[in-house]
């Protein structure tokens, strides 16, 4: 029997993370591209530190001209994320950074295994494993950990914006560990937020009085207590954040990404990769597979393995597991996801409508536990597949 009564822990990270900074401009590629062309091809990647970024990797369109066009809005779109994302500091500032663009044509022989052919269907874009999570202990469907690091997040990343709070900075990572009694999340042990603020005068103190009462609101009542152990800012003065501070890359957050380290991860980063990417798209089926199994409930967690070869258009295999909480055989919910949605790269894409340019909002504060939007965005949080998966167990 699974254990009822633990502590676990995950992080999150801010937009303002160099990593995250990093998501964001490849994310942003990856919809210009889109906008112009829903089956471009991109892989882009993206490297920053002190007063540079870099740009790389792979891109395609069927209009050549267009593509130049779009090769020549790089540093345009770079720049307005660093923007938006607040930065303009000395050392990395939106105007003055320095971009160089190093992406070019997608290599001919990945796209001759990827693209369909006459006589055969569109293959993965990659070989690999892919897995998707749901749980019932919060009301999206998410580990408790992960969710309420990433809601911590997103309100001070509010509260900077709307300038209800200028003292806050754009770098930030939070990191909570939760109570679990009985299975269920009932509060938090500790709680970690270190955030970049622009007062160089400002005490560790200083800035928990500025970010307490945030996290208490985002937080379920009853979560804190007296015993609650509190970790703001704990190596002190926090000034220089972002890539000035510390170098960021594209792909190095998957598990912030995704779970929290609750659940499998396949090892496939998400941010600038087209959704012929399985490492995104599959990733993406297999949550909405696993989050359906759990909304009609099925089970009170469920984690869904999804297997490719590039080239090869069906899965390679379909793995459920219930982890014991199940009103349905693994084997029979296995069965149950292969029949009702077409798991093929091509089959997910128009299941979810990715070829869209949904991707640079999933760039921070996790891809799973969203609300899913009337454009499409997050479409692989909706639950419509409840009713087709009760009638096919």
């Amino acid at each position: 029997m699974a254990r009822q009564n633990y502590i676990f822990t995950s992080e999150s990270v801010s937009e303002g993370h160099p990593d995250k900074v990093c998501d964001r401009i490849s994310d942003a590629v990856l919809d210009a591209f889109l906008s112009e062309e829903p089956e471009a091809r991109v892989a882009c990647e993206t490297f920053a530190t002190t007063n540079r970024v870099v740009i790389g990797g792979e891109v395609g369109l069927s209009d050549k001209a267009k593509l130049t066009e779009y090769m020549g809005r790089i540093d345009e779109i770079a720049r307005d994320c660093i923007k938006d994302i607040g930065y303009e500091q000395e050392k990395f500032h939106h105007e003055t950074v320095e971009v160089t663009n190093l992406l070019h044509e997608q290599s001919a022989h990945i796209a001759q295994g990827v693209n369909a052919a006459d006589n055969k269907d569109e293959g993965a874009g990659d070989q690999g494993i892919m897995f998707g999570f749901a749980t019932n202990e919060t009301d999206a469907l998410m580990p408790a950990p992960i969710q309420y690091s990433h809601a911590i997040l997103r309100r001070l990343a509010e509260v900077r914006k709307s300038g209800a709070e200028p003292t806050l900075g754009p770098d930030a990572k939070s990191q909570l560990s939760v109570v679990y009694r009985d299975g269920k999340p009932v509060g938090v042990s500790s709680i970690v937020l270190s955030t970049q603020h622009m007062d160089e005068t400002m005490t560790s103190a200083d800035v928990r009085a500025v970010v307490e009462p945030y996290i208490r609101e985002t937080l379920p009542e009853g979560w804190i207590t007296d015993q609650t152990v509190w970790h703001v800012n704990p190596t002190g003065k926090f000034v220089i954040g972002g890539p000035d501070g510390d170098a960021g890359l594209t792909g190095r957050k998957i598990i912030v990404d995704t779970y929290g380290g609750a659940a499998p991860h396949g090892g496939g980063a998400f941010s600038g990769k087209d959704p012929t990417k399985v490492d995104r798209s599959a990733a993406y089926a297999a949550r909405y597979l696993a989050k359906n199994v759990v909304a009609a409930g099925m089970a009170d967690k469920c984690t869904i393995q999804l297997s490719y070869a590039i080239g090869v258009s069906e899965p390679l295999s379909i793995y459920a597991d219930t982890h014991g909480s199940g009103n349905v055989e693994d084997a029979a919910i296995e069965k149950a996801v292969g029949e009702i949605m077409n798991l093929t790269p091509r089959g997910i894409r128009q299941h979810l409508q990715l070829n869209k340019p949904i991707y640079q909002r999933t760039a921070a504060y996790g891809h799973f536990g969203r609300q899913p939007s009337e454009d499409g965005g997050f479409s692989w949080e909706r639950t419509d597949l409840v009713e087709a998966l009760k009638r096919a167990v």
